[in-house]
C-alpha cells in the first residue's frame, strides 16, 4: 500500500512538472500534415485549415479534465466560429468509437470530432499522449500556442481574439 501511494505521488509530481514546464513549449512550429476524418465521415487535412484560427484538441472520454473543459470549448467555439474560428477535437486511439459517439451526442458538441484510430494524428503533433493537449493554430498555419491541461478561459479567449485580428 505504501509503495502505491509513493508511486502515485511520483506520477503527480511528474505530471505537474510537465504541465508547468511544457505547457507553452512545442517542437511543432507549423501545423504538421495530418488528415482528419470526422465521425460523420467528412475528411479534411491541415492544409485546408489555413486562413482560419483553429484549435486541435487531443482528448479522451476517460479524461476528467477533458470532460470538464468541454463546456468551455463549446462556448468558445459558439462565440468565435462565425468569426473564422474552427475546432477539431481529436479523440485518442485508446478511446472506443461507441464512447466517443455517445459523448458527442449527449453533449451536442458543435465542432468537428475525429477518432485518431491509429494514433497518426497524435504522432504528427509532437507525439501527443497526455490529454488534454491543444494546439492553437493561426491563420498562417503556424502553431501559436500549445496548452497541456485545461487553458485558462480568459487567456484562451484573448489568444483566439488576437489571432483572429492578425
Amino acid at each position: 500500500m505504501r509503495f502505491t501511494k509513493m508511486f502515485q505521488a511520483l506520477v503527480y509530481a511528474i505530471t505537474a512538472t510537465c504541465l508547468l514546464a511544457c505547457s507553452q513549449s512545442t517542437s511543432v512550429t507549423t501545423a504538421p500534415n495530418a488528415t482528419f476524418k470526422t465521425l460523420s465521415g467528412k475528411q479534411f487535412d491541415t492544409a485546408s485549415l489555413k486562413g482560419q484560427v483553429t484549435l486541435v484538441n487531443f482528448w479522451a472520454t476517460s479524461c476528467t479534465t477533458c470532460v470538464k473543459e468541454m463546456p468551455m470549448m463549446t462556448e468558445v467555439f459558439n462565440t468565435y466560429n462565425s468569426k473564422g474560428y474552427r475546432m477539431v477535437a481529436v479523440a485518442m486511439d485508446y478511446d472506443t468509437p461507441a464512447f466517443i459517439a455517445n459523448f458527442v451526442e449527449s453533449r451536442k458538441l458543435p465542432f468537428d470530432v475525429v477518432h485518431d484510430k491509429d494514433g497518426s494524428i497524435a504522432k504528427a503533433f509532437d507525439g501527443t499522449r497526455l490529454t488534454p493537449t491543444s494546439y492553437l493554430i493561426g491563420k498562417d498555419g503556424k502553431v501559436a500556442k500549445r496548452y497541456v491541461g485545461e487553458p485558462k478561459h480568459d487567456e484562451f479567449k484573448a489568444a483566439i481574439e488576437a489571432l483572429l485580428k492578425a
